[in-house]
């Protein structure tokens, strides 16, 4: 599946934010505080209302590490389910089984949870899956497998990241490789700074 290969640094400047989760993006945002680019640092055009929400949108995508119609395809789709569509939006994105991966800190970034999950050294509920679209659903169980749990990147990972998790909705056993997913946060619960509103009026035009 085709994905990003640009510069993440430039991301996270043109957003204003660490929208990748690495210490390191913060860093250069915090040297450079303006787009990347001849005019990035004296621009001071004002964005159209399109613009806006525009930005916001590929602001929310860039963060899930998706291309235009995969993430079109999730917003059409939470837009039919019953609810408010901008949170159900979020909620399906934050189910992803490489957003869970990094969520439990087996990955230090999206990225590189997907690139494990690709590779086939995690399983969910005892089975194999390396597609890292796949929906969780409560109570399902993440492992690492066996026979990848002495993979150098992975264990690296593992401890640069938190022992216990942070999320309600997720819990831990490092020690053991394994993670699970208890329950669908709530929109307000993920912490994702974008405005859903935005994004819903964006694809309404």
């Amino acid at each position: 599946m085709a994905r990003y290969t640009g510069p993440k640094a430039k991301l996270c400047r043109k957003f204003g934010e660490n929208i990748f989760g690495t210490a390191k993006y913060d860093r250069i945002i915090g040297k450079r505080k303006y787009p990347s680019g001849q005019h990035g640092k004296n621009m001071r055009r004002k964005l159209s209302d399109y613009g806006v929400h525009l930005k916001e949108k590929q602001k929310l995508r860039s963060t899930y590490c998706l291309l235009e119609k995969q993430f079109r395809n999730y917003f059409f789709k939470a837009a039919k389910a019953s609810g408010v569509t901008g949170d159900n939006l979020l909620q399906t994105l934050e189910r992803r089984f490489d957003n869970v991966v990094y969520r439990m800190g087996f990955a230090v970034t999206r990225m590189q949870a997907r690139q494990f999950i690709n590779h086939g050294h995690f399983q969910i509920n005892g089975k194999k899956v390396d597609i890292p679209s796949q929906l969780l659903k409560e109570g399902d169980i993440v492992e690492v497998k066996p026979q990848s749990r002495g993979i150098k990147p992975l264990v690296e990972a593992m401890d640069r990241t938190e022992v216990s998790s942070p999320f309600a909705w997720l819990s831990i056993d490092k020690e053991n490789f394994r993670g699970q997913f208890n329950a669908i946060p709530a929109a307000s619960e993920i912490p994702v700074s974008v405005d859903l509103r935005l994004i819903v009026e964006f694809y309404s035009k």
